[in-house]
């Protein structure tokens, strides 16, 4: 039978894949947008008005932005380890979905990719300069130098489809990605290209990408729904009767594009003390906009948990790159 003995957390946030001198280009767009921050939603003056108190000049500094991508690596390096040492055959990446291959009109609570291949390809030129200043440049984290096809699981993928029940919340699965053969398909999203890349090195084992919609309203599913998914998973893992090493590996977070450190200190605390009560009560409005994808480390650390598995916190990197706050909050574990 198969059975869950790694668990993994990695950020995937374009800032750390960006040069540390390069951090500056995404303040412009910043300047311009509202933000969601602690449950309300401000302009970018009135977060620099209020966080004056917490002396974020001292979070932008040339010195500061190089510690701080250099720590984001080593920590990557440390996850691409010991995925390399624990053997695994098979890995469930849990991530979301920003309109790569879903948009508007089809944006499903909770998506397992059911086919054989996957493709991640460099984005064409024209979907390049459709980008935000300061994404192009970070591309390389999670897209490779040329098309790339990469081969799946998808009997554990239809295995899951099958045996994973959440209440009142559909799971829909497919073969193929609604855009697939469109003009605007660059391949398997980010959230799971940065995996294929950092932590298993571009020597992509066979996988199931497993989306859970986190940002885009009505069809998101609240926290208490994303733990509880968690055991359901772990669950149809092991009864998959294959002899496999499994990997349960969540993508995403912490918060951005405003940090809130004491918000994402919460969250992982609640996960190392294994408090899914608490985990399942993080308020809803702070689980907004890139915030939202704590919700994919939400069942693989209580996925983990009940496997046996204890978390250890590698590292906790908040990566300012504005007075506002703005910038990712990147945060890496893993599941022993």
């Amino acid at each position: 039978m198969a059975k869950i003995v790694l668990g993994l957390g990695a950020s995937h946030g374009p800032m750390i894949s960006t040069p540390p001198d390069q951090w500056h280009l995404r303040v412009a767009a910043d300047e311009k947008a509202n933000h969601p921050f602690r449950g309300a939603t401000y302009s970018f003056p009135k977060l620099v008005e209020l966080r004056k108190d917490e002396q974020l000049q001292n979070q932008i500094s040339p010195e500061k932005w190089r510690a701080r991508h250099a720590a984001c690596q080593s920590a990557l390096v440390r996850l691409a380890d010991a995925f390399e040492a624990a053997r695994i055959d098979v890995a469930v990446i849990v991530g979301d979905d920003q309109y790569e291959v879903f948009s508007k009109t089809h944006s499903p609570w909770f998506f397992v990719y059911t086919g054989d291949k996957v493709a991640n390809e460099p984005a064409s030129e024209q979907q390049r300069a459709m980008m935000p200043p300061g994404v192009a440049i970070a591309e390389a984290g999670h897209k490779p130098p040329r098309r790339e096809v990469y081969t799946c699981a998808p009997g554990l993928a239809r295995h899951l489809a099958d045996h994973i029940r959440v209440p009142g919340y559909p799971l829909a699965h497919a073969d193929v990605f609604p855009n697939e053969g469109s003009a605007w398909s660059a391949g398997i999203p980010h959230a799971y290209g940065f995996i294929y890349r950092n932590i298993m090195r571009d020597r992509v084992i066979p996988n199931v990408p497993f989306f859970i919609n986190t940002f885009f309203p009505p069809t998101q599913p609240p926290a208490g729904v994303c733990v509880d998914l968690g055991p359901r998973l772990r669950e149809a893992i092991e009864s998959w009767p294959e002899d496999a090493r499994v990997a349960v590996i969540a993508s995403g977070g912490l918060t951005h594009f405003v940090i809130d450190e004491e918000f994402d200190r919460r969250a992982l605390d609640l996960m190392q003390a294994k408090d899914h009560a608490g985990l399942s009560q993080l308020p809803e409005d702070h689980l907004q906009s890139g915030n939202s994808e704590i919700k994919n480390w939400m069942p693989v650390a209580s996925a983990c948990d009940g496997a046996g598995l204890k978390m250890e916190l590698v590292d906790y990197v908040p990566c300012y790159r504005s007075l506002a706050g703005t910038g990712t909050a990147n945060g890496f574990a893993i599941w022993h």
